[in-house]
């Protein structure tokens, strides 16, 4: 062991980096490599006499009080706020999902049109069920309840970040990827409002947890390591078929592990090892199989309906629509190769894109770098797939895409994760060799924080629509790139609309309601409105018309009555067309 300005580092630290978890050392004895590895590369940012001393205890101590108050800062956020978020283009979709399913399990089973309706068959309801259920003991609406739903499952997925984050590089790294991820204007805003998505990048985040702690524990994984894979499993592919990327994940990130399993060991003790996890591994996956059958029945009703969804879905199943990317009108199954690489270049914060290149960097290091510990290697190669080969298959693949990067939000916390790492590992190296230095980026750090948050201070309800410095923020996107897709801005507009009407004291015409004519989704509309309202497509009769703010819908030659805008950019309006004469309210022919 090396030792430089009383910091000491070895192999066993940044394997040891939770409390209470201990790697057996007889498991690294021959693994072992030189005391100190450049930081970069072993990207560890917790040392043993940080782990001895009292002031190493402090460290650590402050970091995780820190990211605890972070996460209760969130959570008092989201409690207050969760209400301001709209409804989106499938929400009312969804819940009649959640009571289709409800009533299967209810009717033991003899009521089954929950098997094909649509095709969320092929998707899991968990989350809609839960928020289902949620509904019934809580005393809030239904699409409230949602809301609320998607804020506690959120912040499942921000402590599960810290805590996996922390494992993999210590304390502050794990306190990085928890600001990095609870400050994503992208992650945040989808964990309100998106019921498939978000509740998927958790699930995910949570197995990823799992394979983590399986690869420190290998070949003899303990029964929490077990479980969280079982029920992680359960849960992303019972979210979305895509979770079974989990297992490309592992198939090659295990390489390291298993490749010095057959030097040190030979091929034989090498299999036997590996039968040996993959038999204690069998509890855990019966529990993730009943888990995914729990939320997604119509997935063990016939052991081929999970490749059946993954068959439906490898191809686009919708008719054609087009998007805005990039100033040109495109089918969204001919959006070019550059789709996912330029939203997300534009809409992650700029910290994040920096740290997690330094993090691919580092992992790319440390996988040449022989003295580097296999377990390290498998770590860091994990989450790095897990960060970045959904997007080079889409690349390669170019299936539709569509939505900005809302299908691809399960990438966000590895992404985070690994940005955390390399934080702490270049604040690490920094310290031992210029603390004038490490300040200075430790408040460059702060700063690029910064300006993710004063956006979605600025952007609220809307912080999906984020995007970075590099974009001109949503002012400069506004006219290259799809902003409020789902649609949320109609719930405030609602607001607008009934407030003026009750500040002006107009009644609806005898006999009838109020008919306003909608650009958007119109189911979320209605409930927006309320039932004093009448909503449609024909703008020929309605004496309002709501549109969005996206490239689809006109801007109309009539009197504006609600406008909402965010950093001068309009996202939806409503219009009185009594007395006018407006054909259509779209700007393009309907597909």
């Amino acid at each position: 062991m090396q030792c430089n300005r009383g910091n000491c580092a070895t192999i066993g630290n940044y394997l040891d980096t939770k409390p209470g978890y201990k790697v057996p050392w007889e498991s690294l004895q021959n693994e072992r490599g030189p005391g100190t590895l450049d930081s970069l590369t072993k990207m560890s940012s917790i040392t043993t006499s940080a782990l001895e001393t009292p002031a190493g205890r402090s460290l650590e101590q402050t970091c995780d009080d820190l990211a605890l108050a972070l996460l209760a800062v969130v959570t008092v956020v989201a409690g207050f706020t969760f209400r301001d978020y709209g409804l989106g283009w499938d929400d009312y979709t969804h819940a009649e999902y959640a009571d289709l399913l409800l009533k299967m399990y209810g009717s033991g089973f003899t009521d089954t049109s929950a098997l094909s309706f649509a095709n969320l068959y092929m998707y899991g309801g968990g989350f809609d069920m839960a928020a289902a259920l949620l509904h019934k003991i809580v005393p809030l609406e239904l699409f409230e309840t949602r809301r609320l739903l998607g804020a506690i499952v959120g912040l499942i997925g921000l402590g599960v970040t810290w805590r996996l984050a922390r494992r993999v590089g210590g304390p502050v790294a794990g306190l990085a990827a928890l600001a990095l991820l609870a400050l994503c204007p992208t992650f945040y805003g989808h964990m309100f409002m998106n019921p498939k998505d978000a509740p998927f990048a958790v699930a995910m985040v949570i197995l990823m947890l799992g394979l983590v702690r399986l690869a420190q524990e290998y070949p003899s994984p303990s029964p929490h390591t077990i479980l969280i894979v079982g029920l992680g499993a359960g849960l992303s592919v019972g979210s979305r078929i895509l979770g079974g990327l989990a297992l490309l994940y592992a198939a090659i990130g295990f390489l390291p592990i298993w490749i010095a399993d057959i030097r040190q060991h030979g091929v034989r003790e090498a299999a036997h090892r590996f039968a040996h996890v993959a038999y204690v591994l069998l509890p855990g996956l019966l529990l993730g199989y009943l888990v995914m059958g729990l939320i997604w029945p119509w997935a063990i009703i016939d052991v081929a309906n999970p490749f059946r969804a993954l068959t439906y879905f490898s191809h686009f199943f919708e008719k054609p629509w087009k998007e805005l990317f990039d100033g040109a009108i495109v089918s969204v199954p001919d959006m070019p190769w550059s789709y996912l690489p330029t939203l997300f270049a534009l809409q992650l914060p700029e910290v994040m894109l920096v740290l997690l290149g330094a993090g691919i960097a580092g992992t790319a290091v440390a996988l040449l770098r022989a003295n580097v510990d296999t377990r390290r290697k498998t770590v860091l190669l994990m989450l790095t797939l897990a960060a970045m080969l959904p997007l080079a298959i889409a690349m390669v693949k170019r299936p539709a895409l569509y939505n900005g990067i809302r299908h691809f939000i399960f990438v966000v916390p590895p992404m985070a994760i690994i940005a955390g790492v390399a934080f702490a590992a270049i604040i690490g190296w920094l310290k031992q060799h210029s603390r004038a230095a490490q300040a200075v980026f430790a408040a460059l750090f702060l700063f690029g924080l910064m300006l993710p948050f004063n956006e979605m201070i600025r952007l609220h309800p809307y912080q999906y629509t984020h995007f970075n410095h590099i974009a001109g923020t949503v002012r400069g996107a506004d006219d290259r790139y799809m902003l409020d897709y789902w649609g949320l801005a109609l719930k405030q507009a609602s607001e607008g609309l009934r407030q003026d009407l009750e500040e002006k004291q107009e009644h609806a015409p005898p006999n009838r309601k109020w008919r306003v004519a909608v650009c958007g989704p119109q189911r979320p509309a209605q409930v927006a409105l309320g039932p004093g309202f009448a909503i449609g497509w024909d703008s020929h009769a309605a004496d309002f018309a709501m549109t969005l703010g996206e490239f689809y819908c006109k801007g109309l030659n009539a009197p504006v009555v609600v406008e909402i805008k965010r950093d001068d950019v309009v996202f939806a309006r409503v219009y009185d067309i009594r007395g006018k004469s407006i054909a259509s309210l779209l700007a393009i022919p309907a597909p």
